[in-house]
């Protein structure tokens, strides 16, 4: 007989929770792969076999697996409640030929915390946050940071169940929503040392309950919205959305320029987006909102123009924009290359700016720039050339009703030009793709 290769999900109850199959499966392994705990938790049923400690040295899992099986020997492999939901059962079948992988998945985590809290939970949107320790939330974190995707997702969904980490856990992520905003939004519920003698599930808590509690590990965390979510609007925002400055006429690419605009930068939802001359953030913000899987990293240098920025990025709810108080090219070394940039100023650097912006775009990228002067719209079209790009320029002139009298009127807004620019040879984008 082929030896067999087994994936056994396994809870905090250890061998008490497991079935006939399972244990028989790990009884007769020659060799038993698991994390610390686990391994500790079913000492008692491996005494047999060779141990190895996956803690740290997951790639390695899969030569272990290979070896053993080659010498016809059976393997057991040990993890947390379902393999499949957040475990290692995906990257094992993605190194593994099906045909040597079984999987006995147990109940997982969620399932007993929702189960404890009587809570439907076909709705939920399930996290995890087990990766390496980032640090407290901040805002304005980009995807580098451990509780980047989870905080998008608070953003986007009203049930979420959470994978905490002794690092990520309960605490810091009470503090996350309380940077965000989001404290009184959300109340959280706590599922502690599931299928242990502890055991201890809270109810729902608020934010600030959490944030400075105490919770005994495993956990798993359970955020629900205290009402669902209206749906905001994602494009042509109006202009009186947004603080900005104001002189005689409002600092702000108005909202038929930065309709054009965002059309013709391309956007995915993916995108990842460079803002340069922000504003009051305006083209940035609503980027954001549309790219809801991507990013938006902006840059302004006047100072008067920062409290308008982070004013506008609180009242819009955004966690997917980072903001940057500088004169580009600076910090640009340091953010992704982009799918789009949006140039609504330039501080004098323009020339710079389009050949760096040029040379980051990722293929299929397209550079969009605002204009009301002739002499920068030259320097454009004369850099464009000179650089080889594949551009076009459009021109803007809308006109807005206004009262007089009893009456109403046309007043002209300034004609704005729109150039667009890519490099040469980019093919058209992919329209089956979101």
């Amino acid at each position: 007989m082929t030896a067999a290769c087994t994936l056994i999900g396994v809870l905090d109850d250890g061998a008490a929770g497991l079935g006939d199959e399972a244990l028989q499966h790990l009884r007769e392994a020659k060799h038993v792969i698991g994390g610390s705990r686990l391994l500790t938790l079913l000492a008692d049923e491996i005494i047999q076999a060779q141990h190895y400690d996956l803690t740290g040295q997951l790639s390695q899992v899969p030569a272990w697996i290979n070896a053993a099986l080659a010498n016809n020997e059976p393997v057991a492999i040990l993890a947390s409640g379902d393999p499949l939901c957040h475990g290692i059962g995906g990257y094992l079948a993605g190194k593994l030929e099906r045909a040597k992988l079984r999987i006995l998945p147990h109940l997982s985590c969620i399932q007993l915390a929702f189960a404890e809290l009587g809570l439907p939970w076909q709705s939920a949107t399930i996290a995890s946050v087990h990766s390496k320790d980032a640090g407290e939330w901040r805002r304005g974190a980009t995807s580098e940071h451990g509780l980047y995707a989870l905080m998008q997702q608070c953003r986007r969904y009203d049930l979420l169940a959470v994978l905490t980490s002794p690092d990520n856990n309960p605490p810091r992520i009470a503090r996350m929503l309380q940077s965000e905003g989001l404290a009184e939004a959300f109340e959280i519920a706590v599922a502690q040392a599931l299928k242990q003698p502890g055991q201890a599930v809270t109810g729902f808590l608020p934010v600030s309950t959490v944030a400075t509690g105490a919770y005994a590990e495993p956990n798993v965390v359970i955020l629900k919205r205290k009402a669902l979510q209206t749906a905001p609007v994602l494009f042509g925002v109006n202009d009186d959305c947004f603080q900005q400055r104001k002189p005689e006429k409002g600092l702000i690419t108005k909202r038929e320029v930065r309709a054009v605009s965002l059309a013709r930068m391309q956007l995915t939802r993916r995108s990842v987006v460079w803002d340069i001359g922000a504003g009051s953030g305006s083209v940035g913000l609503e980027a954001a909102r549309l790219c809801v899987d991507g990013h938006v990293y902006a840059i302004e240098k006047n100072a008067d123009d920062l409290v308008n920025v982070e004013q506008n990025h609180a009242a819009w709810g955004i966690s997917n924009y980072s903001f940057f108080h500088g004169k580009a090219p600076q910090h640009l070394d340091a953010w992704p290359d982009p799918d789009a940039v949006f140039i609504g100023g330039s501080g004098g650097e323009l020339t710079e700016l389009i050949g760096i912006c040029l040379g980051r775009l990722r293929q299929g990228g397209w550079l969009v720039m605002n204009f009301v002067t002739l002499e920068n719209l030259s320097t454009t079209v004369d850099t464009l050339k000179r650089l080889g790009a594949c551009w076009d320029v459009c021109q803007i002139q809308a006109s807005r009703s206004s009262p007089i009298l009893d009456m109403n009127r046309l007043q002209a807004e300034n004609p704005v030009w729109i150039v667009s620019a890519t490099s040469s040879g980019v093919a058209q984008p992919d329209m089956s793709q979101p």
